[in-house]
């Protein structure tokens, strides 16, 4: 199979918006307990219903990979996965300024996906794939040791105590991530939200098959723009798979 190219029908793999703005899709897992996110979404620009329509095929990250992520890619290099990139910006960035490394991102709205994907088409990037599934459950089914980095940027804090659960950063969470990474792979986290930050800290510092590090530098993005203007401090957060 050639790679970034999927085996399911087009119409059967994007998703659409109804009249709402409401992600049309998504319901292979309903059954999960609790989500990190929710689907609503603004609309499509016709370039972006074009790119995902066109487009999205030749970079798509599809189901018959999970077994082998590298299978997506033309070149089997160090792979990072990000959960959640909003409109692609930082990761496109990230993917062009490091060709020797392939990137993974995942992300359910899909203005945000067909964003990225006019940008790796005119930047013309082969070590970048894109996923529109629920991240958590796709790279449950990766092998073990198969990502060099796992990295979530500005992740919903769901602020109220009540939705506390809902967040993304949890021991399952590190337990995942200790499966999938290589000896001394990364797990990088950002996020403006001090109480969360302190949270997170305190979680990576309770697992001690984890070692603290500096961040690894990387591009700011729109989201993180937006809120410095606002005065908003930001929280970059990494640990290193010791054991």
């Amino acid at each position: 199979m050639q790679a970034g190219y999927c085996l399911l029908p087009l119409r059967s793999r994007h998703r659409f918006l109804d009249s709402d703005g409401l992600l049309m899709a998504g319901l292979e897992h309903t059954d999960l307990p609790i989500r990190s996110f929710v689907l609503r979404q603004g609309r499509l620009s016709p370039g972006q219903r074009r790119a995902l329509e066109e487009d999205l095929p030749r970079y798509e990250f599809c189901a018959e990979h999970e077994n082998d992520p590298q299978s997506a890619f033309l070149s089997h290099q160090p792979l990072t996965v990000e959960i959640g990139f909003g409109n692609g910006e930082s990761l496109l960035e990230m993917a062009a300024d490091n060709p020797d490394q392939n990137f993974l991102g995942f992300e359910v709205h899909g203005p945000g996906v067909g964003h990225l994907v006019i940008g790796i088409k005119a930047r013309g990037l082969s070590n970048l794939r894109v996923s529109q599934a629920d991240a958590i459950p796709a790279i449950s089914r990766f092998p073990a040791e198969s990502l060099a980095k796992l990295q979530t940027f500005f992740p919903d804090p769901w602020h109220k105590k009540k939705h506390h659960k809902r967040r993304i950063l949890k021991p399952a969470f590190l337990e995942l991530a200790h499966r999938l990474l290589i000896p001394e792979g990364v797990v990088h986290v950002a996020t403006d939200w001090a109480p969360y930050a302190e949270e997170i800290g305190i979680l990576f510092s309770s697992d001690a098959r984890y070692v603290g590090i500096d961040a690894p530098s990387r591009p700011p993005t729109k989201y993180e723009r937006r809120g410095e203007r606002l005065g908003h401090a930001i929280h970059d957060l990494a640990i290193k798979k010791a054991v």
